[in-house]
């Protein structure tokens, strides 16, 4: 497979040479205070960029029947191959991830942990989660090149249930679909129902799954609407008539090609219509299904099941002769072109019944977007607070929002809410820039700046299409430390050890998420990456409509303000004399005393403010915006001054869900 021949955003493409040359760099001498007001930063002009882009394609799917992740997953992602062609592009499709009620409340406040797992492996090779989509057990994830970001836009999420007459969510598809360089693309993850003799009931669920699932705009609103479509995961197909003994005779010799022609899914592929497009490898691998949980032997249990290849990778190639599609559009002008490179189990992998399944594509792409939406300029190196100047200018007809916002990344940053710190892409005269194709130009303060020499990248987030715009090349931070010790926003060292000790009491021993030991490196400032509506990196296309199918971003956020965990004064009065000491003396103490509520068998209690729990900031924990702690005496003093009127909506920082239509102040702060 081949890398993308778009180069680096911020990079200037000579094409006399074929090289690219370094990203221009604004003076950045002055203090932008002090500079005149009149006339607009000027913005160097960056060459036209004139070659195709062709890009290679990872699927993955795993049927994880339950289990905990393994410790490593690189050889599966087919990273640390020694070549330079590697993917630009990862989807991953999970299906029976652990969704008990203990499980999800947890994933809830954070990251369930597979999901933490290939975000831990993959950002060190630059790979950032596009998008994530869950259902109960189904999870599907989509990760991307960091300087690929900008060029993937209109990202939409679908889920829907077909387990139990479609009020179960444990069979059924979630989708991702996107779009790269111009081309509209889908991947859908589907857990189909089991058994030799639900072949007809599999065919139903997968067209009502292509029925259901709709997106919004004009541009391929459903799933075969899209340019290049993949279709994979756990879809249950099993080989028909022939015996156990000769299924396993027929591994134990290698002769697979005579179990083909019974394998129930080549047989749809040329009686359904349904599957009418569809493509897929030779199965030059042993059936993955099913095994005796922790070694490579089929199933030795009373039940005997015949192995089967039930998990699959499939894609389809939209037609250019279908003409106007829905909506009134045409496909994409010339051919896009799909050549698989790799088909493969990984038997390596014990910890489920199923084996996964990897495939790798070559996708040439016969057109594509010019330029990113939002060019940013930056300095090489950050060596004084004074040069933390960005400029940047917007594309004509890119979609403005006063809520869009300018992040400074670590490299290797997991995620587009991963960022160690941000100033709001505002100005007076934004919509004239915008018009006039003029540079706007923003500072960070010295305060959120970190200390210490790290590599980092800018990314200008965009809140109406949520998704990152435009991005910089690497470039150095190099301030002094001062002599108190690192600034909070700083990220270049490890996090303290109050700071793990604290995260340590909230999480099971067994998890990853976020894990103070291994994983402090790469923990999340955004919480959880599925569930809240502030803290979905793409919404759910049913997030303004009735969903037919109960997304996990499906389900509307908390409206309005933050909620604020308090003791109410009417507990006050219940609890008595005792309830106010214990309050006057939280109040008493110095610093941030935090406090939480917490109910046992019917009684309401506080947590002491010397406790790990009680000195742990949300901020640090990842709890924002589902949660927020306040000092007692901030909380007791608001109930005194008004009882019902609430709190005043805010808007605290960019992972926070707006809660009323105002533009950010110019003294809000994270």
């Amino acid at each position: 497979w081949v890398r993308w021949s778009m180069p680096a955003p911020g990079s200037r493409c000579l094409p006399s040479e074929g090289r690219c040359s370094p990203r221009p760099s604004p003076a950045t001498t002055s203090r932008p205070g002090r500079a005149p007001r009149p006339g607009p930063p000027a913005c160097p002009k960056p060459s036209p960029v004139s070659s195709s882009p062709a890009g290679g394609i990872t699927v993955v799917t795993w049927n994880v029947g339950t289990a905990m992740p393994p410790n490593d997953v690189t050889s599966l992602l087919h990273l640390n191959t020694g070549k330079t062609n590697d993917a630009d592009m990862i989807a991953i499709g999970l299906q029976e991830v652990n969704s008990k009620i203990n499980k999800r409340l947890k994933d809830a406040l954070f990251t369930d942990q597979w999901s933490e797992l290939f975000m831990d492996v993959l950002s060190p090779f630059h790979f950032i989660l596009v998008s994530t989509v869950r259902m109960q057990g189904v999870i599907l994830l989509v990760f991307a090149k960091y300087y690929h970001l900008p060029f993937l836009q209109d990202i939409q999420t679908d889920c829907t249930r077909t387990g139990l007459g479609g009020y179960w969510g444990n069979k059924g598809g979630v989708s991702i679909r996107l779009s790269i360089f111009g081309h509209m693309v889908c991947f859908l993850n589907c857990h189909l129902p089991a058994h030799l003799e639900k072949a007809e009931q599999r065919k139903e669920d997968f067209a009502t799954i292509l029925h259901m699932q709709q997106f919004e705009g004009r541009a391929a609103s459903g799933i075969l609407d899209h340019d290049l479509v993949f279709w994979f995961g756990d879809l249950n197909f099993r080989i028909e008539s022939l015996d156990i003994r000769f299924v396993k005779y027929a591994i134990d010799s290698n002769i697979l090609s005579q179990l083909w022609e019974k394998d129930q899914l080549n047989i749809a592929k040329s009686t359904w219509p349904v599957l009418s497009g569809f493509q897929e490898g030779p199965l030059n691998f042993p059936p993955t299904f099913k095994f005796d949980v922790g070694t490579n032997k089929y199933d030795s249990s009373a039940k005997k099941r015949k192995p089967a290849w039930t998990d699959r990778i499939l894609w389809k190639i939209k037609s250019p002769s279908v003409g106007l599609g829905a909506g009134g559009r045409r496909p994409s002008q010339g051919v896009l072109s799909v050549s698989q490179l790799c088909y493969c189990s990984h038997m390596e992998y014990t910890v489920s019944d199923h084996k996964p399944v990897a495939a790798i594509f070559a996708v040439q792409f016969a057109s594509k977007a010019d330029k990113p939406p939002v060019e940013i300029y930056v300095a090489d190196e950050w060596s004084r607070p004074e040069q933390a100047v960005v400029r940047y200018k917007m594309a004509a007809g890119f979609h403005r929002s006063s809520w869009d916002w300018i992040g400074l990344y670590r490299v290797g940053f997991r995620h587009p809410k991963d960022y160690v710190s941000y100033v709001w892409a505002r100005s007076d005269d934004g919509e004239r820039y915008l018009e006039k194709q003029l540079c706007a130009q923003v500072t960070f303060s010295e305060e959120v700046l970190p200390k210490g020499k790290g590599e980092y990248i800018l990314g200008y987030y965009s809140n109406s299409s949520s998704s990152i715009a435009g991005v910089t090349e690497p470039f150095q931070i190099s301030l002094p430390r001062s002599e108190e010790g690192s600034s909070p926003t700083d990220s270049s060292g490890s996090s303290s050890e109050e700071e793990d000790d604290s995260t340590l009491v909230l999480l099971a021993p067994k998890s990853r998420s976020p894990s103070p030991g291994k994983m402090k490196r790469h923990r999340s400032r955004s919480p959880s990456l599925a569930k809240f509506q502030g803290l979905i990196l793409r919404p759910s296309s049913r997030d303004r409509a009735t969903s037919r199918s109960p997304s996990p971003q499906s389900r509307r956020g908390l409206p309005g303000d933050i909620p604020t965990i308090h003791l109410p004064q009417e507990e006050l009065g219940r609890r008595g004399a005792k309830a106010l000491e214990l309050g006057q003396a939280a109040t008493s103490q110095e610093g941030s005393s935090f406090y939480q509520t917490v109910r046992e068998q019917g009684s309401t209690r506080r947590v002491s403010a010397d406790t790990p729990l009680s000195r742990a900031d949300p901020r640090n924990l990842g709890l924002l915006p589902a949660l927020r702690l306040e000092m007692i005496d901030q909380a007791l003093g608001r109930r005194r001054e008004s009882g019902d009127q609430g709190y005043r909506c805010r808007r605290m920082s960019p992972t926070s869900p707006p809660g009323c239509n105002t533009s950010p102040k110019e003294g809000s702060s994270p």
